[in-house]
């Protein structure tokens, strides 16, 4: 497939900016999934921009600060307000990198915020969310404080992470919420049933990350592949054992059907994602150049409803095994969808 070289945009909900279609997702460039290479991680950066993707999407906690400065690295000499960064803040974590909770009371948010705006050297940011919901403060104080951010100029838009319906539903009422970003794909279709719904309910659209099922849909992996003590992966279920033959065996099932279609796996996983509603932007998590290509190819793929209906039968709704995360890390969130 070829690269796609104008991107389409996609609004980001009813109260959030307008963004190209496919964002970056540049988490893996600084954490959490094994060594990156700081140089291709930059070029890649570039490379997503003069393709024509917008949004940037990071943590301040993702390399304890170092993606931050890492993208401002990257946008050095260019044009700031041609670039939307969506930024995650609240997770605690120690110097050796052990996650300590999670904190997005009024006072840690404003204080978060100062932190990013000095690391990515800039003097707002598009869209700031908290990474998960922090159990001792109600969402409304949370969002009534970052709603005191946009009014100083600070913050354009308010986004939420990881929450359920009840939760979007008291967070609009206090302010409008551009956003949610939850791990949406062939594999994670839980927010099907009640999340997306209550979102569009809302007006509030989906900034859909693990696309790819963090590596598994990308049609690269294999069982015998070795990951990096610092790859959480290896501790991730689906990765294990028969909960990894299994997934393995659902993504050479949606390879077939990929190749009917004259692309990759990666390509039509992707392409699923996008073709679920134009109120979903796909976040990609590519760290190389290569990566970057093959997942915009994905915009040059225009499912049927026949590609539709064979996607389904390859990887029917609820049939990945294991669940997305470790038991320990499954209590951060609002709703095991």
């Amino acid at each position: 497939m070829t690269t796609t070289s104008r991107i389409p945009q996609r609004p980001l909900g009813a109260a959030g900016p307008t963004t190209s279609a496919l964002g970056l997702g540049c988490m893996g460039m600084s954490d959490l999934y094994g060594p990156a290479d700081e140089a291709e991680s930059i070029a890649t950066v570039h490379a997503a921009l003069d393709a024509g993707i917008t949004l940037l999407d990071t943590g301040d906690f993702y390399g304890m600060g170092h993606n931050e400065l890492l993208i401002h690295d990257a946008l050095r000499g260019r044009d700031r307000a041609s670039v939307q960064i969506s930024v995650k803040f609240g997770a605690q974590r120690a110097p050796d990198g052990q996650w300590l909770g999670y904190d997005a009371s009024p006072a840690a948010t404003k204080t978060a915020l100062a932190y990013t705006l000095r690391r990515l050297r800039t003097d707002y940011v598009d869209v700031y969310r908290p990474a998960r919901l922090d159990p001792s403060v109600p969402i409304e104080e949370t969002v009534g404080a970052i709603a005191d951010l946009v009014k100083a100029g600070h913050v354009r838009h308010i986004g939420l992470s990881e929450v359920g319906a009840d939760s979007l539903r008291r967070a609009a009422a206090v302010h409008p919420i551009s956003d949610l970003q939850i791990e949406y794909s062939l594999l994670s279709r839980s927010i099907e049933a009640e999340i997306l719904p209550t979102a569009r309910e809302l007006g509030i659209g989906v900034t859909a990350y693990g696309v790819l099922s963090r590596g598994l849909l990308s049609g690269h992996w294999d069982n015998g592949r070795a990951l990096a003590g610092s790859d959480f992966r290896g501790h991730s279920p689906r990765f294990q054992g028969d909960n990894l033959a299994h997934n393995l065996d659902l993504v050479e099932a949606l390879r077939a059907v990929a190749e009917q279609r004259g692309a990759s796996v990666a390509q039509v996983a992707i392409a699923w994602v996008a073709s679920r509603g134009e109120d979903i932007v796909p976040l990609v998590g590519a760290r190389r150049r290569d990566r970057l290509a093959e997942a915009l190819g994905a915009l040059d793929v225009a499912l049927t409803p026949a590609d539709l209906a064979a996607i389904e039968a390859a990887v029917p709704a609820g049939s990945a095994a294991g669940d997305r995360y470790a038991a320990a890390q499954m209590a951060h969130l609002d709703s095991e969808h």
